[in-house]
């Protein structure tokens, strides 16, 4: 028996002890020191959906709002079996080696039903979950692409509060995910696979033309003259595209996330993008704008969750559901009438 453990009960021993609650001051002191059990803690508070719980996670990140946003914020996305986790690993290696602190999340509003990739990364992110300069955290498994946006947006806040200066975001799917990626971070990396151009069938053409940079993944071995390639075939199509970010060309590289050739250099290519625009405001502006779109999105996510719990429109849907298909009242006005019942009105 270990000799923290107490006696007693059926089976002679008691359960773990729960550890104590923390107050607000606990957790805005123990983020700001680094304390990775008291981080971990913060961030559960803040993926809580207790009411009381948020008020309390909202009081402790507006504490902590002055000691944030100083980090490099990177997004990493690609289809499934690209090898994120490997290239991550291989780059946070990298990162913590040149003494960074390195925070890896996710955006993953699938990982209900699936699993998502990003919730097996700290058993397959061996070496970069055991580097003392490094943080893995999947993000809350569930919930709609909103909410599990704004806790990732929330935990990101946090390990900046915690000292880390490199927030590397991954999104496990395709497609709308992606585009809730751009909105939170400064620089946007899309993997691709050698063969790129079957891949790009499977995700929206679009997600190139949100790219700051381009790297075709797994070029090692056999895979070497498909990727260069890729490599071409992207750099003509991305010389044609308008550049995600104003004042920056989009390169397209390539890498191994297995043997990590091409990750400095895909690096440098980071660290200029932040040289040469961080001066000029551009990625100030960006920042700015995220968090205004990001405000209009929670109002819209309230005002709709408001809408669909009021017992006034739930009473009144089967009836204006079943007059719109009898042909009785247009789509319209089934919808004025649910929405005048929800702000107290007389319905049909």
């Amino acid at each position: 028996m270990n000799s923290g453990q107490e006696t007693g009960g059926a089976n002679g021993a008691k359960p773990p002890r729960r550890p104590r609650p923390l107050s607000g001051e606990d957790y805005v002191s123990g983020v700001l020191s680094g304390n990775r059990a008291v981080l971990a803690r913060a961030i559960t508070l803040v993926e809580s959906d207790s009411r009381i719980q948020e008020a309390q996670a909202q009081e402790v990140l507006r504490q902590l709002l002055p000691h944030t946003g100083k980090a490099w914020r990177v997004g990493i996305t690609g289809a499934p079996g690209v090898g994120k986790s490997t290239f991550i690993e291989a780059l946070g290696c990298f990162l913590t080696g040149r003494g960074r602190k390195v925070a890896v999340l996710a955006v993953d509003p699938t990982s209900a039903r699936s699993g998502g990739s990003i919730l097996g990364d700290r058993t397959r992110m061996e070496r970069l979950s055991q580097d003392p300069l490094a943080f893995i955290r999947p993000s809350p498994a569930g919930g709609n692409l909103g909410g599990v946006a704004r806790r990732t947006r929330e935990t990101m806040l946090l390990c900046e509060a915690a000292g880390f200066d490199i927030i590397l975001v991954e999104t496990v799917g395709v497609g709308q995910s992606e585009l809730t990626l751009r909105s939170m971070v400064d620089f946007f990396l899309l993997l691709l696979l050698p063969g790129a151009g079957d891949e790009l069938q499977a995700i929206k053409k679009g997600i190139v033309e949100m790219a700051d940079g381009v790297l075709i993944n797994k070029a090692d071995g056999d895979n070497r003259g498909r990727a260069e390639q890729a490599r071409l075939e992207q750099e003509a199509a991305l010389h044609y595209a308008q550049p995600a970010t104003p004042g920056w060309q989009p390169q397209v590289g390539l890498c191994s996330g297995l043997t990590g050739e091409g990750v400095a250099r895909m690096w440098e290519r980071v660290e200029q993008f932040y040289q040469e625009l961080e001066p000029k405001g551009v990625i100030a502006e960006r920042r700015h704008q995220q968090a205004l779109d990001w405000l209009t999105d929670l109002v819209h996510d309230e005002l709709r969750r408001r809408f669909h719990r009021d017992p006034r429109v739930l009473a009144l849907l089967p009836e204006v559901r079943a007059a719109l298909l009898r042909g009785e009242t247009t789509a319209v006005c089934a919808a004025r009438a649910l929405l005048e019942a929800h702000h107290g009105g007389t319905g049909l």
